[in-house]
């Protein structure tokens, strides 16, 4: 049995949840989600809660049966509260600007890095080496992170580049000559 897909999930004041077959619907204050599933799965909305069940035991219905609730536990919690991941960047010259729904990365290289803005996604920028990346889907939110991330990653010698905020990166100890 899955212990996580047979949880329900609470429906806090303001969101509302429909599901409509296959498709769920999650509304907020922060905005609109929306996310179609493979069949083999009942999503139900009782009173204030969503309950996920699967209506077979064959390997697929179990194995997606906690992703599903997963997700649209995610879905109600972005829609919500909302998602945000931090980077910092380390790194002598290394800066980071705002620019409308763009974020333009300077680290090292001969021109600035531009990154834009998918869909709900938002950026802030504290100290100009502090990112903030904002939105209420998880996974635009993590992804976008990786990209920047990707920029520069943080190399092992001098600890310089771009990295998650409590990321911890293992140091190599240089040549001794």
């Amino acid at each position: 049995m899955s212990r996580i897909g047979d949880l329900p999930i609470e429906i806090p004041e303001k969101v509302e949840v429909t599901v409509d077959g296959q498709t769920v619907k999650v509304k907020g204050p922060l905005g609109e989600l929306e996310r179609t599933f493979k069949p083999g799965i009942d999503i139900k909305v009782d009173e204030n809660e969503v309950v996920v069940e699967r209506n077979g035991e064959d390997i697929e219905s179990r194995s997606m049966h906690g992703l599903v609730r997963s997700l649209i536990e995610g879905m109600v919690e972005g829609v919500s509260k909302g998602f945000e991941k931090k980077l910092e960047m380390v790194g002598v010259g290394y800066n980071a600007q705002v620019q409308g729904d763009k974020l333009k990365l300077e680290v090292g290289y001969s021109h600035p890095v531009i990154i834009e803005a998918e869909g709900d996604i938002s950026f802030e920028v504290e100290k100009n080496t502090n990112i903030t990346v904002k939105g209420i889907d998880k996974q635009r939110v993590g992804d976008t992170a990786a990209k920047i991330r990707e920029v520069r990653k943080p190399e092992p010698y001098k600890g310089k580049g771009i990295k998650y905020v409590g990321e911890h990166i293992r140091r190599k100890v240089g040549k001794t000559g």
